[in-house]
């Protein structure tokens, strides 16, 4: 496979040095069996590199950096889009034009220089375009919807190796797809999306020994009944190794902060926190409040969709041997109508358990004990692309009606499966 005398890039094959780290997807827990890794250059490497294949009868699979890889790679050539780079910030329009391999924390960081923002999670390392082509969850999703919604054009090469510029006017269904859809039908190499006011920002955990869970989490509840979109709140369940159990409320609010600290009034009758470090923040330091690991690790995730809030049968029991579990408050702007795959969001809540497979037996605890919990709360049966765990398929984001349209988009435009994502939808 000589690929060297393809694209500009770098490339590395089975046996050669480094081929190891560069195929190595972000959960380390996963196995990501290539052929060959290529770090494109540039779009034009990318356009080359898909001609290449699709003469050769190759597969290629798309990931940045390897955020929400599944190991459905075998045989694949894994693409990293990192290097494409570019970030263009138009504060007038509130517009910004960003590269596949953005990651959030750096749109953040140029779009707050303007007193904007994009609509990051609560990782500053994961890829904007990534999270984009999964629909998304954002802290400010309750203001403005799905991060797929903010999506106004991609930039891609398809199927045939043909750059293309994309819109809702010039090629409805593809651009339909790939709101949510997941990565299967071309390789995004840019988009442009809308940028929101971002003048004032109030956000930080607060943090509780565990023995004031249920007080806690009865103040979640308070403050999530009468929330504006404006206010977004994340309930933490925390049980690290060596550690008691702990209990934290998450939180960000798009305004000034004594209308915040009205809002969460309920937090400050509570007993006294182990920490507090709500604060007036920037809108490229929210990653600091959950500060989530910034590098590679191995991990066990499930994540549901809740009809209800049933924090009773959440609480009856230790949530060991899971190191979290995360009660997120949806509802808002993501129940609106959304010209996506997934459309409007209606449950209102979203659970998300981790824990690590630090053995065997460990990880057979872990999924056990996530299963347990999943069964005992209102779940609706659908999950978001993004949050969906290596043992999942796409089915379980969509309904069968959306499924059948995806496959219907993935057969007109890449009819001979060029492009395999981590979530295939055939």
């Amino acid at each position: 496979m000589n690929l060297d005398s393809v694209v500009r890039g770098q490339v590395w094959l089975p046996g050669t040095p480094g081929f190891d780290t560069a195929r190595q997807p972000w959960n380390l827990a996963v196995q990501q069996p290539v052929a060959a890794v290529v770090e494109a250059a540039d779009a034009g490497d990318v356009a080359a590199l898909v001609r290449h294949a699709r003469s050769a009868g190759l597969t290629i699979t798309t990931q940045p950096n390897g955020h929400g890889a599944t190991g459905r790679t075998e045989g694949t050539i894994l693409l990293r889009t990192r290097r494409l780079d570019t970030l263009e910030i138009d504060p007038v329009a509130r517009r910004a034009r960003i590269g596949a391999g953005v990651s959030s924390g750096r749109l953040q960081a140029a779009a707050a220089a303007h007193g904007l923002t994009g609509l990051p999670g609560s990782s500053p390392v994961v890829s904007v375009t990534g999270v984009a082509l999964g629909g998304g969850l954002s802290w400010f999703g309750r203001a403005h919807g799905w991060v797929s919604d903010a999506v106004t054009a991609f930039d891609v090469v398809d199927a045939t190796g043909t750059p293309r510029h994309l819109t809702a006017s010039s090629d409805p269904d593809l651009f339909w797809a790939l709101r949510g859809g997941g990565g299967d039908f071309a390789v995004v190499t840019a988009l442009e999306l809308t940028l929101h006011p971002a003048p004032h920002l109030y956000g930080g955990r607060v943090l509780w020994s565990g023995e004031h869970t249920a007080e806690v989490a009865e103040a979640f509840r308070d403050i999530v009944a009468t929330a504006p979109g404006e206010l977004t709140t994340w309930l933490d369940l925390l049980h690290f190794p060596g550690a008691d159990p702990m209990v934290a409320v998450d939180t960000t609010y798009l305004g000034a902060e004594p209308e915040a600290r009205e809002l969460l009034a309920a937090l400050d009758r509570l007993p006294v926190p182990l920490a507090d470090s709500r604060r007036v923040m920037p809108a490229d330091e929210l990653g600091a409040i959950t500060a989530e690991p910034t590098d590679p690790a191995a991990g066990l995730s499930r994540c549901e969709l809740l009809t209800d809030l049933d924090l009773g049968k959440l609480l009856a029991e230790p949530i060991a041997p899971l190191l979290s579990v995360q009660i997120r408050h949806l509802g808002g702007a993501f129940t609106q109508p959304s010209d996506s795959p997934h459309g409007p969001l209606t449950e209102p809540f979203a659970l998300y358990m981790f824990g690590l497979p630090t053995s065997p037996s460990a990880a057979a605890a872990v999924t056990a004990r996530q299963a347990a919990l999943a069964a005992s709360l209102p779940v609706s049966g659908r999950k978001p692309v993004t949050f969906l765990n290596p043992s999942e398929s796409i089915a379980d984001a969509f309904t069968p009606e959306v499924v059948t349209r995806l496959r219907a988009v993935k057969q007109q435009h890449d009819p001979a499966g060029v492009f395999r994502s981590n979530f295939p939808v055939s």
